[in-house]
């Protein structure tokens, strides 16, 4: 460890990662403020690597409880969170992670009244979430309010990502949803849980591995470093098929 950032704290967490960025653009990232709708399988990941790669402030949001059934895939839970309401689990556990980071937690359900107060004060927002509704909410404000928007999605073995911003498709342009264009009222709304009415199957590798690759879409755009996976591109894997990756016959 470089000897310059021994008992620096913050400093000294990250500094592995200091021959990738430059301290000014590190510092960017400490001062950022990122919002994460969703504490399970992907925002558990988004959550905690962005804790240990050493972002300013996170503002969680999940109205669940962990229960059995997410331990295959859902880095915070454990049998002693069982019951436990996923926000403030997350939230103790970033602090034993790294207890620079400022971490907001809202036990409730992002909608439209609150979406606002709770949204506003972040620089980036990330899609962990299981439901079209609230997606096509959370990309109607940031289109409005020109903020990046990192979606990630899984289903069994595949994931995909992309990144919004104010000069992309937006997401329901995008994916082509019944939504584009109307009102977000009950109707709209029961015509999106058409598309997604079943409960995924995902096995625990995808989850995180989409959810690495949010936290690092975010560490991008805020530090400048990389090229960002804007929209209409969208980085699509399988952990079933090869072809899905970059291979090299060395």
């Amino acid at each position: 460890m470089p000897e310059r950032f021994i008992g620096m704290g913050y400093w000294e967490i990250i500094t592995r990662q200091m021959s990738i960025v430059t301290k000014s653009q590190q510092t960017r990232f400490k001062e950022s403020k990122i919002g994460v709708i969703g504490c399970g399988g992907l925002g558990g990941s988004v959550i905690e690597m962005l804790a240990r790669m050493g972002v300013g402030k996170l503002t969680i949001i999940d109205k669940d409880s962990f229960d059995m059934s997410n331990l295959n895939r859902q880095l915070m839970s454990s049998i002693d969170s069982l019951g436990k309401s996923k926000s403030e689990v997350t939230k103790e556990n970033i602090r034993l992670i790294n207890p620079y980071v400022k971490v907001e937690a809202y036990n409730e359900e992002l909608n439209e009244n609150n979406i606002v107060e709770i949204l506003s004060d972040c620089d980036i927002i990330i899609d962990a979430l299981d439901n079209l509704a609230t997606r096509v909410l959370i990309s109607r404000y940031v289109k409005e309010n020109e903020k990046p928007f990192i979606h990630g999605a899984i289903h069994g073995t595949k994931g995909q990502l992309t990144v919004f911003n104010k000069e992309t498709p937006s997401y329901e342009e995008l994916f082509s949803l019944p939504s584009k264009g109307k009102e977000l009222n009950k109707n709209t709304k029961l015509e999106l849980e058409k598309i997604s009415q079943e409960v995924p199957p995902v096995i625990g590798p995808i989850a995180n591995i989409i959810g690495s690759l949010e936290a690092f879409e975010a560490f991008k755009l805020i530090t400048g470093i990389g090229n960002v996976a804007l929209a209409p591109k969208v980085v699509s894997i399988d952990l079933l098929d090869l072809s899905s990756f970059s291979c090299l016959d060395l």
